[in-house]
C-alpha cells in the first residue's frame, strides 16, 4: 500500500494490506488504529487471550502474524485506549464475519475462486444506448426457505431459483440491496459494520462470487447498493475504534443523522482510502457490474439539507471515488441515489461533474405517483405532473425508479396507491407501467410490484407468490412480464434515451380530456405511445404526414391482462391523414409505425 495515498485519500486497495491474509506461514493480521495505547489480537487461535500487536511503519498501523491462525477462524481487534480500558472491534477491512447475532471477523483470504464470465465482461459497457431493466432485490424476503431456522435462501439456492425467473420476466439487471454486513435486519443492510463482508446470512464470498457468475453466464448483470455515507453506531465495528472519532466527526451536530447512526468523516483522507477501496473491492472482487450508491444527496449538503450548505469534503470526495472507479472499470455503472436538484450529478468530473452514469428521478417518481392518486376529475388539474420530466429530462441520464421506498413506512404498494377501488387500481397501474417504460431513463422496479401486491413490503416475509391463484394478479404479472420483453427488443424506446431526437411530444394539451401522445425513435424504429388516464372512453384523432401502417406492439388493456379490449386487428392501415383510435379508461398503447 502506498502509504502516502492513503492518508491522502487517494488509494483505492488499501484492503489488500489491512485486515487478515492468510499465507503458507499463518495469518498475518493489521490494522489502524493511530489513538490506540495498545492493541491486542484475540480468536480461536489463541483461546480469545491477547497475543500483541506490534507498531508499523509510522507508528498508526498494528501488525502481527500468528502461524496457527487459519481460513475459517474468528477473531477481534482488542483496542486499548489511552485510560486504560479497551473494547474489542470487528476488524473494519475483515472479509468475512460471523452469522448475526455473533459479532466476531472471520478469516477469510481473497480467494482465487474462477468465474466463468469471460462472455460477458468483453461485452459489458456503461453506454447510455442499451436497455436496462433492473429488478430491485432483498434477498431475505424474495422467497423464505420453510426449513431453514431464519428461512435464508443461500447465494448458489437463490441463483437457482432466482436466476430463471428473472429471464422469464424480462429483466437483464438485477439491483441487491446493501450485501456488506448488518446487525440488524430491519435495516435492510443501510445500517453496515462490515464494508468489505459479505453478510454470512447467506453463505460465503465464494457462494456470493458463484452467484454472480452464474448470472452473467445468463446475461444478467448485478448492481450493488453501497453505503458511503454512514455506519452502525454498534461499539464493536467502526464507532470510536480506536477511542477517537476515527471514522465519524466528533461534532454529534454533522455526525449522527437522521438514520441515528453515524456519519462518514469524508474530510479525512483515511476515510475516504477506506471507502475507495470497499467500493473496488465489490468491483474487482467479485465483479459486481456497478454501484448504486445510497443517500448521495447526504453527502452533497450537510445531513442532505441545501440550506445547511455544500459538503465541499464530500463532493471532493464522490468526484475521486467516481474518477478512479471509472478509471479502473470502465464498464462499471455508477447510479446516484439523489433526491436534490444539485446539477451536474452525472456530468463527468473534467467538466465539475460528480461523475455518475445515472441519477435517480424521484422527481418523475413523486409527480407520477400523485397523479394516479389522484381522483380522476382531478388529473385535468394536475395533466402537467406528467409533462414536466421532459422539461429538465436532458439534463441528466436518469433512472426511472419504483423503488423499496416507495411501498414502505406507509406508503403502501405500487398497485394501493392508485386512486379507486380494488378492480380500478389494477388498469390504472397497468397503465402507468405502460407510460414509464414508454418515457426515456432506463427502469427499476421492485420485487412483489410484478405481482400487483397490495401489501406493503415487510423484510420478514416473502413476497405474496400466493396471488397469483387470483386472476387481477396473474393478468396483471402477464402484462409486466409481456411489457419487459417489449421494453428489452424494441431500440427506439432506450437507443436514443439521452437524446433529444428520441423523443417527440405528439400532444401534451388534452387536459380535460387526460389524453397523452409521443413518439419514442430510434434510427430503426418509431413507436407512437398514446394513453388516456382518464375514467371515461375517449376518442383521439392522430394526424398523419402520409399513408402509414400501425402495428398494435402492446395495450394495458387488453383481455389477457385483465382488461376488456381484444384487438382483432393488430395491424391498422391508415389511408387517410387522420387516423382515429378510441381509447378506454385508463388504458395506453403503443404502436409501431411504418
Amino acid at each position: 500500500m502506498e502509504f502516502y495515498d492513503f492518508y491522502t485519500g487517494q488509494d483505492f486497495d488499501s484492503y489488500r494490506f489491512l485486515g487478515a491474509h492468510p499465507s503458507d506461514s499463518g495469518v498475518t493480521f493489521c490494522t489502524f488504529a493511530p489513538a490506540a495505547q495498545h492493541v491486542s489480537i484475540i480468536g480461536d487461535f489463541n483461546g480469545w487471550t491477547d497475543t500483541g500487536m506490534g507498531k508499523i511503519y509510522d507508528g498508526n498501523f498494528w501488525e502481527c502474524m500468528i502461524p496457527n491462525a487459519a481460513p475459517g477462524m474468528r477473531y477481534k481487534y482488542r483496542i486499548y485506549k489511552k485510560d486504560g480500558s479497551f473494547l474489542d472491534h470487528a476488524d473494519p477491512y475483515a472479509f468475512y464475519s460471523e452469522v448475526r447475532p455473533g459479532t466476531a471477523s472471520v478469516i477469510c483470504g481473497l480467494s482465487d475462486y474462477h468465474f466463468h464470465d469471460e462472455k460477458w465482461n468483453r461485452s459489458r459497457s456503461a453506454s447510455y444506448n442499451k436497455p436496462i431493466n433492473i429488478y430491485e432485490l432483498h434477498f431475505g424476503s424474495w422467497k423464505k426457505k420453510t426449513d431453514a431456522p431464519d428461512g435464508w435462501y443461500s447465494y448458489q439456492e437463490l441463483a437457482a431459483l432466482l436466476i430463471p425467473y428473472l429471464k422469464e420476466n424480462g429483466y437483464n439487471y438485477l439491483e441487491i440491496m446493501p450485501l456488506a454486513e448488518h446487525p440488524c435486519d430491519e435495516s435492510w443492510g443501510y445500517q453496515e459494520t462490515g464494508f468489505f463482508s459479505p453478510t454470512s446470512r447467506y453463505g460465503t464470498p465464494d457462494g456470493l462470487k458463484a452467484f454472480i457468475s452464474q448470472c452473467h453466464q445468463n446475461g444478467i448483470g448485478v448492481i450493488l447498493d453501497f453505503v458511503p455515507v454512514h455506519f452502525a453506531v454498534n461499539d464493536y465495528a467502526l464507532w470510536k475504534y480506536d477511542g477517537t472519532s476515527l471514522y465519524e466527526y466528533p461534532s454529534a451536530d454533522v455526525g449522527v443523522n437522521e438514520w441515528g447512526s453515524c456519519n462518514f468523516m469524508h474530510s479525512r483522507g483515511e476515510v475516504c482510502s477506506f471507502l475507495q477501496s470497499a467500493a473496488c473491492y465489490w468491483l474487482r472482487e467479485f465483479h459486481f457490474d456497478g454501484l448504486r450508491m445510497d443517500a448521495v444527496s447526504n453527502l452533497i449538503y450537510w445531513q442532505g439539507r441545501p440550506e445547511r450548505g455544500e459538503n465541499k469534503s464530500a463532493i471532493r470526495f464522490l468526484q475521486n471515488l467516481n474518477q478512479g472507479l471509472k478509471k479502473r472499470f470502465p464498464h462499471a455503472l455508477l447510479i446516484a441515489e439523489d433526491s436534490t436538484a444539485y446539477p451536474g450529478v452525472t456530468a463527468p468530473v473534467s467538466q465539475n461533474g460528480l461523475g455518475f452514469d445515472y441519477k435517480w428521478d424521484l422527481g418523475w417518481m413523486n409527480d407520477t405517483l400523485s397523479y394516479f392518486q389522484a381522483a380522476p376529475s382531478q388529473r385535468t388539474q394536475l395533466y402537467h405532473k406528467l409533462t414536466f420530466s421532459m422539461h429538465y429530462f436532458y439534463n441528466e441520464h436518469y433512472l426511472l425508479p419504483l423503488s423499496h421506498d416507495e411501498v414502505v413506512h406507509g406508503k403502501a404498494s405500487i398497485v394501493q396507491k392508485m386512486n379507486g377501488g380494488y378492480e380500478d387500481k389494477f388498469p390504472q397501474a397497468r397503465a402507468l407501467y405502460l407510460y414509464m417504460y414508454a418515457h426515456p431513463g432506463i427502469k427499476l422496479s421492485f420485487m412483489g410490484n410484478e405481482l400487483g401486491q397490495l401489501r406493503e413490503w415487510d423484510e420478514k416475509r416473502e413476497q405474496d407468490w400466493e396471488l397469483e391463484d387470483y386472476p387481477l394478479h396473474k393478468a396483471f404479472h402477464r402484462f409486466l412480464r409481456e411489457l419487459n420483453h417489449c421494453y428489452l427488443t424494441c431500440p427506439a424506446l432506450w437507443e436514443l434515451d439521452s437524446s433529444r431526437e428520441g423523443f417527440q411530444w405528439i400532444d401534451c394539451h388534452q387536459e380535460e380530456a387526460c389524453i397523452y401522445v409521443f413518439e419514442r425513435i430510434s434510427g430503426s424504429q418509431t413507436i407512437l405511445a398514446i394513453f388516456n388516464f382518464s375514467d371515461m372512453t375517449r376518442s383521439y384523432t392522430f394526424t398523419c404526414d402520409r399513408i402509414r401502417t400501425f402495428r398494435l406492439l402492446i395495450a394495458s388493456d387488453m383481455t389477457q391482462f385483465g382488461g376488456t379490449c381484444d384487438y382483432p386487428e393488430k395491424e391498422l392501415l391508415f389511408r387517410k391523414k387522420t387516423a382515429e383510435f378510441t381509447l378506454s379508461a385508463f388504458s395506453g398503447r403503443w404502436y409501431l409505425l411504418d
